[in-house]
């Protein structure tokens, strides 16, 4: 029997290697195909009195990333029109659809005959819980050997087994672990935590697998024996009695209760360890449909698995631009920035020529690079070698003559419009005709900068976050003038170094700054109110964000702050800018000298390592305080996510983000927006753009008029319209533009 995504051969010992192998994927994925057929394999193989065990492993150079898109998508569109269509028996529906992976590897593991699972590279998701539906587990010891279970990152969890099985291995504490992380495991890791059996060298992984059925690998799995002890304890344990208390108190201090995958997460497991595996197995199901049907589930997966993949596979690109294949890149501008986007560039195969205004400062900004490069060595995340032929593809030099032959330049030059403007002309002067200029600024609007260029429809932004090598995300900027060919090339380049794009139409400040600052903005009005300053810390962070704004704020420097404003009331006139912010910053700067992390005091203290940095007690002093039991903290919750989403449907009305995909997954990614909410339009949506007019109107009314929803959000609270359904990224329009 021939399949499509899957090959048999049995050997002479009557082992069977099945390999999956999807044609036209680069990455194997469970689809309702994959399924049917790995259905089929398991009844052939177990019918077949010549196979004695089965291997299963991928033909391509990682074993599986888990679930495919479509069939994520599916479970959704199911839900929606089983409510409208059948509503008393739309959950049963979506039961018995989660289910049937559930059934399938618990068919697996119950065949009578031995599977091994054969991981070749990352095993994620549910190609992990098939995995431990196998009798036997040997791993590469490959660099690319990533073993996971990360759907609690998708606001969903191990929901094939994974929640049974794992702390049925290895101890609870470990099991909870690694789930509500959803961590990577290295092969080594995993075998000491026992959810592999062996990790050999890569050339050894089939023999090996082969060798474990030979030696009369056991077609029956522990749970399945008599006898079988949990490798941790029973839940009711004097071990038990400590762990679920702090387990559940650990949860509740990193997630604030934001997130139900999570917390379905530990329910599953205590409640699942309590009685046969079987019966395990229908709580997690029960759980999963029960997740899949809230609105957090639905919003994460949609904005940070579906959208996040679409985007970094080109949605925004122009169609028909061909490809562009980069041979070298130039960097102008050997700061801090500059050299991090040449790291990354290099880091991504491709050359790169790092200009400064004289050697020393060029040579410096390779020195950053190879001190990046040092630390990765010694992590063990890149090999020597590796790391010597990434530092060889950066070429320092002061001479802008060596910029001729490449096809792309990001000038990173001081964020001032004439030192760019002397760098555009330079670079110009000797680039090819057809080279795409990029500039990375975070303030400066891009038609503005294009204006000192001879060829502004090849001029474009590309707006990199600090650190560049961590932070996922790069907005690209499109000027007035710019071209498609412009902005397909800029995308082809943020693709190459694994960046996800978002692409905005110019204005100052873009589209995550313009969201960033109002964050800040608002803890501005919440000091000035005399909220005390651990309030308004924590209060955002129990609403989701990854840090407190005054904290982003010493990051992102209080000068650079002061500098923003004061540029705003000269281009835009003093009634553009809030003078108690402007008088709170000058404040801070002029008369404390207090600007941030950089120079060790800002809103917070920067004491000598290891100790913490903690709140300057002084803050306290600049306002009158607020008693802290007469401030509302679900109220300054509210303020902090309804400021930042007002912000974001200002953009979309504006026109400046045109894809409700690019503002949610740019909230998260850019400065990491409550991902629980799957991001701000999501967060508008969730609740219904009713309920977040009405909840702005009531805000405006306390805290003032930056609340007032606007005329957009107002007629579509009318119409009963969402920002996905007005502004369908999949209508005929998007897809043409």
């Amino acid at each position: 029997m021939s399949y499509t995504n899957f090959k048999i051969e049995t050997d002479a010992d009557g082992i069977a290697l099945v390999t999956w192998d999807m044609p036209e994927k680069s990455m194997n994925v469970f689809t309702q195909e994959v399924m049917d057929e790995l259905d089929a394999i398991i009844d052939q193989t177990t019918a077949d009195a010549a196979v004695k065990g089965v291997v299963f492993t991928s033909g391509k150079s990682s074993f599986s990333g888990g679930a495919d898109l479509s069939m994520i998508k599916s479970m959704f569109t199911l839900q929606a029109e089983e409510k409208k269509n059948d509503p008393a028996n739309a959950a049963q529906k979506l039961f018995n659809l989660v289910g049937r992976m559930t059934g399938l590897f618990r068919k697996l593991e119950t065949c009578g005959k031995p599977w091994v699972s054969a991981i070749n590279g990352t095993c994620m998701g549910g190609a992990f819980e098939l995995s431990l539906a196998c009798h036997g587990r040997v791993a590469s010891n490959s660099k690319s050997v990533k073993i996971a279970l990360p759907e609690v990152k998708v606001g969903i969890f191990p929901g094939a087994g994974g929640t049974q099985r794992v702390p049925r291995l290895t101890n609870t504490q470990d099991a909870l672990q690694m789930m509500t992380t959803g961590s990577s495991l290295t092969a080594a890791r995993a075998k000491a935590m026992g959810l592999v059996h062996e990790v050999v060298e890569p050339e050894k992984l089939i023999e090996a697998a082969k060798a474990m059925i030979k030696n009369g690998l056991k077609a029956v799995q522990p749970w399945d024996e008599k006898g079988f002890k949990l490798p941790g304890g029973g839940v009711w344990t004097p071990a038990s009695a400590q762990l679920w208390p702090a387990a559940s108190a650990i949860l509740r201090r990193e997630t604030y209760g934001n997130y139900p995958g999570a917390i379905a997460i530990l329910k599953c497991v205590y409640e699942g360890l309590q009685v046969p595996f079987d019966t395990g197995l229908k709580i997690e199901q029960r759980y999963f449909t029960e997740i899949l049907q809230t609105t957090e589930a639905f919003s994460m997966i949609r904005s940070l698995f579906v959208s996040m993949q679409e985007l970094g596979k080109g949605a925004r690109r122009p169609a028909g631009v061909p490809k562009s294949e980069f041979k070298k890149v130039g960097v102008v501008g050997a700061g801090f920035m500059g050299a991090s986007i040449a790291y990354v560039t290099a880091a991504a195969g491709i050359p790169v020529t790092l200009i400064d205004r004289d050697m020393e400062a060029a040579e410096k900004g390779k020195a950053h690079s190879e001190g990046l490069v040092k630390d990765s060595v010694g992590k063990g995340r890149l090999t020597k070698d590796e790391g010597e032929a990434l530092l060889a593809r950066i070429t320092p030099s002061a001479d802008y003559g060596d910029l001729k032959d490449a096809g792309l330049i990001v000038e990173a030059v001081f964020e001032d419009r004439q030192v760019k403007k002397d760098v555009i002309e330079k670079v110009e002067a000797v680039i090819a005709p057809d080279a795409i200029f990029a500039s990375n600024t975070s303030t400066l609007p891009i038609t503005g900068l294009a204006k000192n260029s001879k060829r502004p429809e090849q001029f474009i932004g590309v707006h990199f976050f600090s650190p560049v090598e961590k932070m996922m995300l790069t907005e690209v900027i499109v000027g007035k003038e710019t071209g498609d060919k412009a902005l397909a090339t800029a995308l082809d380049y943020v693709a190459a170094i694994k960046k996800t794009p978002i692409v905005v139409n110019d204005t100052r400040g873009f589209y995550v700054n313009r969201c960033v600052f109002r964050y800040i903005h608002e803890a501005y009005d919440m000091l000035i109110e005399g909220v005390p300053p651990a309030m308004i810390e924590n209060a955002a962070k129990m609403a989701g964000m990854p840090v407190g704004p005054l904290s982003l704020n010493d990051e992102v420097a209080i000068d650079l702050s002061q500098k923003i404003l004061k540029a705003t009331v000269a281009d835009l006139g003093e009634k553009a800018v809030d003078t108690k912010h402007m008088a709170l910053v000058n404040r801070m700067v002029d008369e404390l000298d207090r600007r941030g992390r950089k120079n060790g005091k800002g809103f917070y203290e920067y004491p000598a390592k290891p100790a913490k940095k903690y709140l300057w007690p002084g803050l306290k002093e600049l306002y009158p305080q607020k008693a802290a039991d007469k401030v509302d903290v679900e109220v300054l919750k509210q303020r902090f996510l309804a400021t930042i989403a007002l912000e974001a449907a200002r953009t979309i009305e504006e026109g400046i983000v045109t894809d409700p995909r690019e503002a949610d997954v740019g909230s998260i990614l850019g400065f990491g927006f409550a991902p629980y909410t799957g991001g701000t339009l999501s967060y508008i949506d969730g609740m219904g753009t009713k309920a977040f007019v009405a909840l702005c109107e009531k805000l405006a009314k306390g805290y003032g008029d930056h609340f007032k929803p606007t005329p957009l959000l107002k007629e579509m609270a009318e119409k009963g319209e969402t920002f996905y359904g007005r502004f369908d990224p999949y209508g005929a329009a998007q897809r043409a533009a």
